[in-house]
């Protein structure tokens, strides 16, 4: 059963478990769950997807329930009219503020963007990143004594594949998790240290002006109970309010 964080006559809004592939995919052929087809049935009716999440990332993902409002919702997330915010741990003690605008080439599948022009200029992507905490262990960690981390918020104002990723990495502070573009060593200490086994970036809450009755929109979702208890072993808080 998934979480239902919004509801009403046009849109619907889950929080997405780590894992979870939005909607079915030829590359992922044997994976059976989908939150497209799992929100469909549950609800007993069909479902649009609006946006989407990358398959590790967990959080907010929001639902059309027609293709009219599906229409709507797109025309506001393509205006930029939209406030998406995301927590990550990363690698080290990040900036307290940074703007990064950085231009990314378009990340392309070997099979599903085989036939896709390979030569594309980078296009536009900016993210503000904050840094809210920051935590050490007393581990030595190649020619560290400590094991540091920092648990950043992060608002991207363009939409490109992968890009919170990537910004982090670009800063040196890759997202912990991150098999693609992050540390392998460090990702392997975090499996042994703490059992967790998954991309720590969150999508923590999305904001917009509801296309059809002119409200502001605010639609929020909790880190769980496992980011939690690796919080609590950094020192941070394990109350999911001090992370709103």
């Amino acid at each position: 059963m998934l979480e239902i964080l919004y509801q009403d006559a046009h849109y619907v809004a889950i929080n997405k478990p780590s894992g979870l592939l939005v909607h079915r995919s030829f590359l992922d052929k044997r994976e059976t769950q989908f939150a497209m087809q799992m929100l469909r049935d549950q609800l007993g009716q069909h479902v649009f997807p609006v946006h989407r999440l990358d398959r590790p990332t967990s959080g907010v993902l929001l639902f059309a329930l027609s293709s009219e409002a599906a229409r709507d919702m797109n025309e506001i997330f393509i205006s930029g009219n939209i406030q998406k915010r995301y927590l990550a741990l990363v690698r080290g003690f990040a900036p307290e503020s940074r703007f990064v605008d950085r231009p990314l080439k378009e990340e392309l599948d070997k099979i599903a963007d085989k036939f896709a022009c390979q030569d594309k200029a980078p296009q536009e992507a900016q993210t503000q990143i904050n840094c809210l905490l920051q935590g050490s262990l007393p581990i030595p960690f190649g020619k560290y004594p400590s094991i540091r981390y920092s648990l950043v918020e992060c608002f991207p104002k363009t939409g490109r594949k992968h890009q919170i990723r990537r910004h982090l990495n670009y800063l040196a502070h890759p997202i912990i998790g991150d098999v693609n573009h992050g540390d392998n060593k460090h990702n392997h200490f975090f499996v042994d240290h703490f059992g967790l086994r998954r991309l720590m970036l969150f999508a923590t809450k999305l904001e917009f002006v509801h296309p059809y009755n002119n409200t502001t929109i605010s639609i929020t979702a909790d880190l769980g109970e496992e980011a939690l208890a690796v919080f609590a072993q950094l020192g941070w808080s394990d109350n999911e309010k001090d992370y709103k």
